[in-house]
């Protein structure tokens, strides 16, 4: 990683990455990782760390743990070698993550992504991964059933050992050698099983002596009894060696055998670990997959250092490369100048590294052959090189580099020398970059460059924000605004006596004082139009949630005359229904009169028959268009009046003034305007209390009233359901005592009843019937 790249701290982000890597060599490809020069490139690294994000959000992240790097193993079992038993397991540890690697990727692939062509190289292995992990228990033992061989021989190795514990639990246990043992115990020395025998009496229990104890008290000797029996077990045990080493040998040239396949798998999945330690990073940064090119336009929305903590970074809006080649950022010190630049360039490299940016929707970035940066004081005492002779070593050696495919960032340009001509160089180092096709972004304190860039086309202001009245950056840059140093109000603010003050301001320039007048009348100007701005985003959105008010209210109203038209239809379809029945009736009565046409009709029929057409007519015409011509109204209407239409009996309230004998009133939802003569002037008492003009009304059936309820012969639940609407009806025909007929049975259907009255709200107390009233057939009930 170069010094450039070092400045800009991308060394900081990669570290980053490589802590959310599993393997280790996925975190040595993120610490190695070299930003691409080609657009193509990028997007492709991109839509990687993309596919990966997205994956992890729907299904959660696949697990890398276990990888090793197994190449120096296989490869040396390729040539015939044998491996260990360690070497072995790293190999089914490999194995058994790639399997669930592409057991992850089938449950989880929906459609085809830049990462399927990663996965689908993987080559699981099961069956050499279950055959490591069958015979190998541990990095020490080999399993018993690894082979029929080594299970034989274990067998006669406990056997043999058994027989030998035995021989020697008799002789720990007999009299006779009692005294001249140390201990009760049987314990093994070089592989042999021997007694603790104290040292005197060393010829009693004849053996072979194995071992001393540190203080010499005690010998460990093994008895000639069992000397036949160890040795049976240390021939057994040669055999099991030979076996174990049988057996990792035939593992090993199995597992050389398909080497290729797993190390080629095994540096898929690296890639896969470091393309999803991307996306984690992404994830905490809240970052997004921005455009990429290579026309050197840079525009980055709500863009945030990734390396200032969330709760203090600031979003800012950064441009360049669009409609100017060169930003020129001023402004006070710690007010956010170096971090501008430093976002710049760090998320152009981010991007070029294919990770993700944290910045807004719709950011883009370029791509470059070269990010060349002076940022930071790079003084040295062993080259005897001052902060400015450091910093112009580094820009003559940006010159030689720089190009058309160049980004160059430069801090605090031309500082560390005389204000004029530390100026005057600055000038002619961009001016030279520029005739190089560079884009450029640096940041400087010189008034000189902030009137060259207000001069010069292709050149731009940029200033970092400042809060004077709270002596706080805001950290927001400001394209096109150039930014004020605000030495003098800081220093005043901070308690400098204003008479010093006041004299720094005489000694600077009139020129520079004039500038800084303009600089800051821009500065006004600029506040009172975010102001506006604001002021007019906050208008748009109230008329916008008022439209939205008013389409909901349309719909509203919309869907209540819907109901409205379908309730007067099926109103209509039943007074159609009433006249066809009653015309019906008439026709009969006039075919009946036909038939005695010779009898003379009664006065009482012809009263019947014109009876009926009246009916009939009043049946079929609902609403009665009648005048009554002697009212008149007590006052002119005015907006507002409840008024009532009189040829429907409709309350209504009046929306504007009468104009040519018409009124315009709302009743319900529906506005119409009617004649004035169909208008009464009513308040809502009277129109409450009177009821003017012709009514419509519905016949409704009503149940008989009765004070008595028959429950015999019901179930308990159906009997509960009628004793709940029969308390209903009578509640309502406001009955005080009713009768419930239960029946006296075996007295359950009883009980049920009066336990539910208990609980009923219009029951005021119940008993059962007296002598005359059905005794306990029957229940009492007084209402409240």
């Amino acid at each position: 990683m170069d010094k450039h790249t070092k400045a800009l701290e991308l060394d900081k982000i990669l570290e980053m990455v490589a802590g959310e890597c599993s393997s280790a060599d996925a975190a040595e490809l993120a610490r190695k990782l070299e930003p691409v020069h080609t657009a193509g490139e990028a997007q492709w690294l991109l839509q990687e760390t993309d596919a990966a994000f997205v994956a992890m959000a729907k299904f959660g992240a696949p697990s890398f743990y276990g990888m090793k790097n197994v190449t120096n193993p296989l490869r040396r079992a390729q040539a015939g070698g044998g491996l260990g038993l360690r070497e072995l397991l790293d190999i089914g540890a490999t194995l058994r993550t790639i399997r669930g690697l592409t057991q992850w990727w089938s449950k989880s692939e929906s459609v085809r992504t830049a990462l399927t062509g990663r996965f689908q190289v993987l080559a699981p292995n099961k069956y050499l991964e279950e055959k490591i992990f069958t015979c190998i228990v541990s990095e020490e033992e080999v399993a018993d059933n690894a082979s029929p061989a080594l299970a034989s021989i274990r067998r006669k190795i406990r056997a043999a050992s058994q027989r030998v514990r035995d021989q020697l639990d008799k002789l720990i246990r007999s009299p006779a050698h009692q005294k001249h043992l140390q201990e009760n115990i049987v314990t093994q020395r070089g592989g042999r099983y021997v007694v603790p025998v104290k040292a005197e009496f060393r010829g009693e229990v004849p053996g072979l002596v194995h071992d001393t104890s540190a203080s010499g008290a005690t010998v460990f000797v093994e008895p000639m009894s069992v000397v036949e029996l160890n040795n049976e077990i240390r021939v057994l045990r040669s055999d099991e060696q030979e076996e174990i080493s049988r057996i990792l040998l035939e593992l090993s040239g199995e597992a050389g055998s398909f080497a290729d396949s797993i190390i080629e798998s095994y540096n898929y999945a690296v890639q896969l670990d470091l393309i999803f330690a991307k996306a984690q990073v992404a994830y905490k940064m809240k970052a997004v997959v921005p455009q990429t090119g290579e026309d050197g336009k840079t525009i980055l929305h709500a863009a945030r250092h990734p390396l200032i903590a969330k709760e203090k970074v600031v979003p800012t809006e950064i441009t360049l490369g669009d409609t100017f080649d060169a930003l020129i950022i001023t402004g006070p010190n710690t007010g956010g100048k170096t971090v501008a630049l430093k976002t710049i360039g760090l998320l152009t490299l981010m991007a070029m590294c294919g990770l993700m940016v944290p910045a807004g929707e719709g950011s883009r970035v370029s791509v470059f052959r070269h990010i060349l940066a002076d940022i930071g004081d790079e003084q040295s005492i062993e080259q005897s090189l001052s902060t400015f002779s450091s910093h112009m070593v580094n820009i003559i050696r940006i010159l030689q580099v720089a190009d058309s495919s160049s980004l160059i960032l430069l801090d605090e340009l031309g500082a560390g020398t005389d204000p004029v001509e530390g100026a005057a160089l600055a000038q002619a180092i961009i001016q030279e970059l520029r005739g190089k096709g560079v884009r450029l972004a640096c940041t400087t304190h010189y008034a000189e460059l902030k009137a060259y860039a207000i001069q010069t086309p292709g050149v731009e202001n940029g200033s970092c924000e400042f809060d004077v009245a709270t002596l706080q950056p805001t950290y927001r840059l400001l394209i096109g605004v150039p930014g004020k140093s605000n030495a003098f109000a800081i220093t005043q603010r901070l308690g400098m006596d204003p008479r010093i003050v006041d004299q720094a301001r005489e000694l600077v320039s009139r020129e520079s004082n004039a500038f800084e007048q303009v600089v800051g009348r821009l500065e006004e100007d600029r506040r009172k139009m975010e102001d506006q701005l604001e002021t007019l985003r906050a208008s748009a959105a109230k008329a916008q949630q008022s439209a939205q008010e008013a389409d909901r209210l349309k719909e509203e109203a919309e869907a209540q005359a819907k109901k409205e038209v379908e309730r007067a239809r099926q109103e209509a379809a039943q007074i159609v229904q009433k006249t066809r029945q009653r015309a019906d009736a008439l026709v009969n009565e006039l075919e009946e009169l036909r038939r005695q046409k010779n009898k003379q009709l009664s006065a009482e029929q012809k009263a019947r028959l014109r009876s009926g057409m009246k009916d009939l007519e009043s049946s079929s015409d609902p609403v009665h268009q009648r005048r009554d011509d002697n009212y008149v109204l007590p006052r002119p209407l005015v907006v507002g009046d409840d008024v009532l239409l009189y040829d429907i009996d409709k309350e209504a309230t009046v929306l504007e003034e009468p104009k040519d004998g018409m009124v315009l009133v709302q009743a319900g939802i529906i506005k119409t305007r009617v004649p004035l003569h169909n208008i009464r002037l009513m308040s809502k008492r009277q129109l409450k209390k009177k009821n003017p003009g012709r009514t419509v009304t519905k016949s409704v059936s009503t149940p008989e009233a009765s004070s008595s309820l028959d429950l015999r012969g019901q179930t308990v639940e159906e009997a509960l359901m009628e004793v709940d609407s029969f308390l209903d009806r009578a509640a309502r025909m406001h009955l005080s005592q009713v009768t419930i007929i239960h029946g006296k049975g075996t007295g359950a259907l009883r009980a049920a009843v009066q336990q539910h009255l208990r609980r009923c709200a219009q029951v005021k107390s119940f008993r059962l019937g007296t002598y005359g009233e059905g005794e306990s057939g029957v229940t009492i009930a007084e209402l409240k």
